[in-house]
């Protein structure tokens, strides 16, 4: 028997981790006194565990805050002071140790945010502002943030105006206005400990400017320097504040962005996923609006976690046998590896080749480790040493073999050292010779077999430790030959052809024949392809085996059909409208290649591939390279060639690296020129902006001419910006609605492009320069109020702005604001407060601003209605109709006095119905026999309608309502009513259609 020399049981073994302990953070309030380390092997015989803290042994019986249940360490009661450190566990059983991964114990913690005030932000509209977060102690790092606007659970919308950094928790507003008027608090979150606090609120005061000026781009959220691990996610922030709103724009300085990368929040977030080493850079941000640009650059560096590329594995070796152990890891920074036996340090092992003695059994472990993390590797090493022994793998007892082929009898004892072997055939010794041999491994090897090797062959194994045998007998049968071979076939791609195969062979075998392309088979004789493809081209072979011996035989199959893909694109000679294209014609599938098709694919067009223009217009299939015209300038490209032959047209070949045309003076002149209006003393004038396609080069801009109608000199002013849509000229000595003759043209940094057609536009209006007058005011309820004024008679006026504030309680500039059109002279105001006073003011207006206000116009709003119910404190049945009373309403002392009651009368299911008023405090209504009605009464004064009470009718019976039935029981009720004016009017089905009845209060 073979043994270890560690342990006789052969079917024992080391431990191996199938759980280890993990990276810990304990929160500081947790109402869970402890901390759990997990830790399991398996091992036979089972493992005992011991654990160690920052690599130094604890002592589990010494200290009563440590519990070991099975592997796993419990901590109780944690202590920050005492428990914090890296972790590992020990495991051990007969055959050694070995020593878990190192995971830390931390202590998180989230602190409030201090109880003092914030300070009011003031900003003007139109300047960015930024809102400090400064998020209290905490630990780990990683935060979330969030910002509330006024109250709990109301979170502000992020968008491309507003920016919440995920690094700071600062809020950014790129341009404020007034409707970021509020208090805001910074909302912080940390998952770790599933925690969260927030700060005391930050007034945001906009201040009122007209008109509000504007300012350039100016980043604010810059990235820094950024370490990302290979296969991780990266997101990097980038946020200006300006006016107009900044666009957020991203490059990689030395070559494309990533294939894998993603822009969020409006251009703030750049995501680079499963980040390569490729990845690494500089990436730059430019902010960008009609005022100015701003830019960042920061580097992205990319390294890697340690990672095995050769590592250890159990084995089992022989004693006194060479045996390397190896353990080699990538990463970056490169890896330092180290060593344990049994959990304890030694010498490099790596690559080192020494002879195994029996003291080298134990278990093994490789450590690799950078800045990133550590990575472990474990294998038991088992030296074992036996006597020779066929027990478990004897000799095959019947040899079969082909005759004049060749035999090979395996002989593998089990045996450490390894033995000598030595063989005979009955009582013959064998020796090698031209056509027998004994191989190193013991096994037998005879050629050129016939009927007189038949025979019993014993194998005989010898080493330090014992000796022993084993025998087999050795039978030759007839050998196997092809008797019919496949031949060659030739088809086109969708034909079908076979190929056939037969053989000879000894009877008392079976005979198995196998095709084969490649690596694939068949197991057939015959074999059939249909509906052949280009992939089915090659050489067949036919192999017809038996148990004993095989035969083969092949055939060519020639499948011709379209060309195949070319290979190595690459451009040359770069021009601004040309390129030159050189490729490697690819396979031509047995039928020669007729042309090629060029395609191209520029960056404005994504996927878009489109057939590109050569010179000269066909391509040859004899040809290698090709002009492609007509492209535009300044412009990056990608091209690929298309094989054609007479059977089809091949697949596109790979595209070309990108490369970008020269650049070029630009010929396309802006379009749709025009303009006008704007603000008193300006010229706006506005044209289509040009595609980008159409920029031909860099600095690309707009040269924008103008002069008055009668005058000689043109005026011209550069506009930078590509995406600029207008320019807005500002001079005090512009007369109101002067024509202007204008024009404008493109250029970039090779020169100026043809001026667009001519324009006629005017300048803009003045103001209008009167006040409206008879301004009037009345008011309708305590809510509301009618305003009217004469109009102004000046003809530029395009609209009236009425405001209106609470004379003591509002500033001017909180006013409310009615804006109507110049068609109107009269409109409601609403949302005012009860029992106030109000100043009112009306302007007129148009595209140049708003003209003097009218003056101050004084009104009071009303009383409120009455706030509380009518109590209901009966509803009867009277014959066929009901009868509901109420109590009369008390206004208080701040609500109007009552005038009467309104009562709404509705099917349940409805929302409208017949509407009655009364000064009674009871109503008569008819008895409905069809469902559910509902009864509202309220109070109403001059103040507006007061609070509702309700009261449900149900019907009795089934029965419903006849036409002359109803007609006849409201008679009494519309006989009163002629007395008064009448409010419905028609016949009964256009009463029937009328939402509600109105009945007067006499009733």
């Amino acid at each position: 028997m073979c043994v270890s020399f560690l342990s006789d049981d052969a079917t024992g073994y080391g431990p191996v981790f199938e759980d280890q302990p993990v990276e810990t953070i304990y929160p500081e309030e947790s109402p869970e006194a402890k901390i759990t380390m997990s830790c399991r092997a398996r091992a036979n015989p089972p493992a005992t565990y011991q654990w160690r803290l920052n690599s130094q042994n604890i002592d589990l019986d010494g200290d009563n805050h440590y519990t070991l249940v099975g592997g796993d360490l419990v901590i109780s009661n944690p202590i920050k002071n005492k428990h914090v450190g890296n972790y590992s566990c020990v495991a051990t059983n007969d055959y050694g140790t070995v020593v878990s991964r190192e995971a830390g114990v931390q202590f998180g913690y989230l602190d409030f945010f201090s109880s003092e005030e914030r300070e009011a932000v003031h900003v003007k509209e139109g300047q960015g502002a930024v809102l400090l977060c400064a998020p209290p102690p905490h630990y780990p790092h990683e935060l979330s943030f969030r910002w509330i606007l006024n109250e709990f659970p109301i979170f502000i919308t992020l968008d491309k105006r507003r920016f919440v950094s995920q690094t700071t928790g600062n809020l950014y507003i790129s341009k404020v206005d007034s409707s970021d008027s509020g208090n805001y608090s910074c909302f912080v979150s940390s998952a770790s400990i599933a925690k969260s606090v927030f700060s005391k609120f930050i007034p945001l005061v906009p201040l009122a400017e007209r008109p509000i000026r504007k300012y350039p781009a100016d980043i604010k959220v810059k990235f820094p320097d950024t370490y990302a691990l290979v296969g991780q996610n990266v997101t990097i922030e980038c946020f200006a504040l300006g006016n107009p709103i900044p666009q957020i724009r991203w490059k990689k300085t030395n070559g494309e962005l990533p294939s894998n990368h993603d822009v969020s929040m409006a251009g703030a977030h750049l995501h680079l996923y499963n980040v390569q080493y490729e990845d690494e850079g500089t990436y730059e941000c430019e902010a960008l609006n009609s005022k100015g640009k701003d830019w960042h650059r920061a580097r992205v560096f990319v390294e890697a976690f340690p990672e095995w590329t050769e590592s250890i594995n159990s084995t089992e070796k022989d004693i006194s046998s060479d045996y390397t152990m190896s353990c080699v890891a990538s990463g970056k920074p490169k890896p330092h590896v180290q060593w344990l036996k049994n959990s304890y340090a030694v010498r490099e092992l790596s690559h080192a080749l020494f002879t195994l003695l029996s003291r080298d059994s134990g278990m093994y472990q490789c450590i690799a480790e950078n800045r990133h993390g550590v990575i472990y590797a474990n294998a038991e090493l088992r030296v074992i040493a036996c006597a020779p022994t066929f027990e478990h793998n004897p000799v095959k007892w019947r040899i079969l073999g082909a005759k004049n082929g060749r035999v090979v009898i395996e002989c593998k004892p089990k045996a450490a050292p390894k033995p000598s072997f030595s063989w005979s055939k009955g009582t013959e010794l064998l020796f090698n010779s031209t056509r027998v041999l004994i191989w190193e491994d013991g096994s037998l090897e005879i050629l050129n077999v016939t009927e007189a090797d038949e025979g019993r062959y014993t194998c005989f194994a010898e080493n330090n430790r014992g000796k022993a045998n084993s025998t087999g007998s050795l039978s030759i049968t007839e050998a196997t030959k092809i008797t019919l071979a496949p031949s060659n076939a030739d088809v086109k791609v969708g034909e079908s052809t076979h190929m056939q195969c037969a053989a000879s062979h000894d009877s008392t075998l079976d005979i198995t024949f196998v095709w084969t392309l490649d690596k694939g088979g068949a197991r057939k004789h015959r074999l059939l392809i249909k509906n052949t493809q280009l992939k089915h081209s090659g050489r067949y072979t036919c192999t017809a085996q038996t148990p004993v011996d095989n035969v083969t035989a092949s055939a060519n199959l020639v499948v011709r059909g379209p060309p195949g893909s070319p290979g190595g694109v690459r451009v040359e000679e770069i021009r601004d409208k040309s390129v030159h294209l050189i490729w490697s014609r690819g396979t031509d599938n047995h039928s020669p290649i007729s042309k090629y098709t060029i395609q191209c694919r520029d960056s404005f067009s994504q996927e878009d591939w489109r057939d590109a223009t050569t010179s000269p217009p066909d391509v040859e299939g004899n040809a290698e390279t090709a002009t492609v015209v007509d492209l535009f300038p300044w412009t990056e490209y990608e091209f690929r060639v298309i094989a054609t032959n007479t059977l089809g047209t091949g697949d596109p070949s790979s595209p070309s690296p990108k490369v970008t045309t020269l650049e070029a003076v630009p010929v396309v002149a802006p379009s749709d020129i025009g303009g006008g209006g704007g603000t008193s003393r300006e010229l706006t004038i506005t044209w289509t902006v040009g595609l980008p396609q159409y920029y031909y080069g860099r600095n690309f801009g707009y040269i924008v001419a103008f002069k008055p109608r009668d005058g000689y000199e043109w005026r011209k002013v550069t506009v930078a910006d590509p995406e600029a849509k207008h320019y807005v000229h500002k001079d005090s000595s512009i007369l109101a609605s002067t024509e202007f003759e204008v024009k404008v043209k493109a250029f970039n940094s090779k020169g100026e492009g043809p001026y667009s057609l001519m324009a006629v536009i005017y300048s803009a209006q003045d103001v209008p320069s009167k006040a409206p007058t008879s301004v009037g005011a009345r008011a309708l309820s305590a809510t509301e109020a009618i305003v009217w004024w004469l109009p102004v008679t000046q003809h530029t006026v395009e609209g009236y702005q009425v405001r209106y504030w609470r004379k003591a309680e509002d500033s001017e500039t909180s006013s409310q604001r009615v804006v109507v059109s110049s068609r109107e002279n009269q409109t409601r105001l609403d949302n005012m407060r009860p029992d106030s006073h109000y100043l009112i003011e009306v302007k007129a207006y148009n595209a140049a601003g708003y003209g003097p206000p009218s003056q101050h116009l004084q009104i009071y709003t009303k009383k409120a209605p009455p706030s509380r119910p009518p109590k209901i404190i009966s509803k009867k049945l009277k014959g066929t109709s009901v009868n509901i009373a109420w109590e009369h309403v008390e206004p208080l002392a701040n609500e109007s006095t009552i005038d009467g009651y309104k009562v709404l009368y509705r099917q349940a299911s409805k929302s409208t119905g017949m509407l009655f008023t009364t000064g009674k405090r009871y109503i008569d209504l008819p008895m409905h026999k069809d469902g559910d009605y509902i009864v509202e009464v309220r109070a109403y004064s001059e103040g507006g309608d007061g609070a509702v009470a309700q009261v449900r009718i149900s019907g009795k019976t089934s029965i419903k309502y006849q036409h002359n039935t109803f007609t006849k029981m409201l008679n009494p009720i519309f006989g009163a009513v002629g007395r008064y004016h009448h409010l419905i009017q028609g016949s009964w089905p256009s009463i029937c259609q009328t939402p509600y009845i109105i009945i007067p209060p006499e009733l």
